[in-house]
């Protein structure tokens, strides 16, 4: 028969091995929460770079319209080189903003660790871009040669 000190004693290792067992599944739900939120890291980042790339996107396409709506709402207001000046300004920035915006997505850095969310194909994005580029240049030749 046990004394109570030894009962005492058997129940303290049992409370300890207990408690290691926790810290152990602890550790481990930590280690398996760490990892998860970096993975989560690399998916807000991934989505944050595609909300840049659409703004600039976005810019450009409001600077393109603004430049033709310039051409055609002040042409009998202001003086026809200023009309011009103005035109041409603005749809040179719609281009500078789709080349921008296709050059910070396509050069921007790989996420470690690789994201859950897919990204857009490249070659995608390169003949979008590709195709307002070559708008822009047809809409600065029309509006040069009016």
């Amino acid at each position: 028969m046990a004394t109570p000190v030894e009962h005492r004693a058997a129940v303290a290792q049992e409370k300890l091995a207990d408690s290691a067992d926790t810290l152990v599944d602890s550790a481990e739900t930590q280690e398996d929460s760490a990892s998860r939120r970096t993975k989560l890291a690399a998916d807000r980042t991934l989505l944050a770079a595609e909300r840049t790339y659409a703004a600039w996107m976005r810019t450009g396409l409001a600077s393109l319209a603004a430049g033709i709506g310039a051409k055609a709402l002040l042409d009998k207001l202001v003086a026809p080189w200023m009309v011009l000046a103005t035109s041409l300004a603005l749809i040179v920035f719609a281009g500078f903003c789709f080349v921008a915006g296709i050059w910070r997505e396509l050069t921007g850095r790989s996420l470690r660790p690789a994201p859950d969310a897919a990204k857009f194909p490249e070659w995608l994005l390169l003949v979008f871009n590709g195709f307002l580029v070559v708008l822009v240049a047809m809409v600065l030749v029309g509006i040069a040669a009016d």
